[in-house]
C-alpha cells in the first residue's frame, strides 16, 4: 500500500471508521466521500462498534507475499452489528473451533512485516468474542 494511500486510510485501519449518509443514514466501511444509495455528499465520520458475527470464512493456503509464516490463516466476511460487512482475518481461536455466526470482535494487530528493515504494518483483524488471548493468536 503506497504511504499516501495509507494515510488517507489510516483511521479505517486503526478505528474501525467508516461513514453515515447525514440525509439517509446509510452506514459505511470503508468511508465514502457520497452515499451511492441517495447520491448525497452529505456524509459524515462513523466510528463502528467493533462487534459482529461472522457470515462465511475460509481457510488461506497459497498466501500473498509477505504472509508465508502464517498459513493457513482464516479469512471471513464479518457483518457488522450496525450492517455493514467486511474481509478480515480471524486470529485468537484454533481453526476448528471458527464457525459461521461466531460473534466477534474488533482487534488491532500486526498485519505485515515487510521488507529487509522489518518495516511493520498495522491494521485490523477480528477475533471470537469472549476468547481473549487464545493460544492461536496469530
Amino acid at each position: 500500500m503506497s504511504v499516501p494511500r495509507f494515510w488517507r486510510r489510516i483511521n479505517s485501519l486503526y478505528r474501525l471508521e467508516g461513514s453515515r449518509c447525514k440525509k439517509c443514514g446509510k452506514l459505511y466501511f470503508p468511508s465514502r466521500e457520497r452515499c451511492p444509495k441517495c447520491n448525497t455528499l452529505e456524509v459524515e465520520p462513523h466510528i463502528f462498534s467493533g462487534n459482529g458475527k461472522i457470515v462465511t470464512y475460509t481457510w488461506i493456503n497459497t498466501p500473498p507475499k509477505n504472509f508465508e509464516n502464517r498459513i493457513p490463516y482464516c479469512l471471513a466476511i464479518v457483518e457488522l452489528e450496525e450492517g455493514p460487512r467486511l474481509t478480515t482475518q480471524i486470529v485468537g481461536v484454533d481453526n476448528e473451533q471458527i464457525e459461521i455466526g461466531m460473534p466477534v470482535e474488533f482487534s488491532f494487530r500486526r498485519l505485515a512485516t515487510q521488507g529487509s528493515e522489518g518495516v511493520i504494518t498495522y491494521g485490523f483483524k477480528f477475533r471470537p468474542k469472549g476468547y481473549p488471548n487464545h493460544k492461536n493468536s496469530r
